[in-house]
């Protein structure tokens, strides 16, 4: 029986279609090399991060692992005046991932989510499926039945 992260469950009960691949025998840590390890395109691979701004409200960004959130641009996508990067050790009592496993999907609790607006260059969009070693592609459409998004220009790409 092949392994189903939490993400994964929750899309089959959604009906949603995905694949799934693993990295869990390499040895691949950063998204760039786990994307060259699995013959991906880092363009479209995204990594989750999750933000806070100064009024205490989270936020979640989705960006090409190849490329770093601009957080002038991210805050200004979501109407704050500025955001910062969690702690890490935030990142697991609030979302309920760890750092390397975030995923937008099954977040303990919604957060307003944004994607770069390079997703929409790619028919899917691969992404961690909630556990380090793990991911799922697909559309942005699908994506859009089990978490509510927007696209916005959030990389210094």
């Amino acid at each position: 029986m092949e392994f189903k992260t939490n993400v994964m469950r929750m899309l089959d009960a959604h009906k949603i279609k995905y694949k799934s691949s693993s990295y869990t025998e390499t040895d691949a840590i950063s998204g760039v090399e786990v994307a060259n390890v699995l013959g991906q395109n880092p363009k479209q691979v995204f990594k989750t991060l999750v933000t806070v701004s100064k009024s205490k409200k989270y936020y979640v960004f989705m960006v090409p692992v190849e490329g770093e959130l601009d957080l002038k641009k991210a805050a200004h996508a979501v109407g704050e005046k500025s955001v910062e990067m969690i702690k890490s050790k935030e990142l697991l009592p609030l979302t309920g991932y760890i750092h390397g496993g975030c995923s937008p999907i099954g977040m303990k609790k919604f957060f307003d989510t944004t994607i770069d607006i390079s997703a929409k260059n790619f028919d899917t969009i691969i992404f961690s499926a909630g556990k380090i070693g793990y991911q799922v592609e697909m559309s942005l459409n699908d994506l859009g039945k089990i978490i509510r998004f927007k696209l916005a220009g959030i990389t210094n790409l």
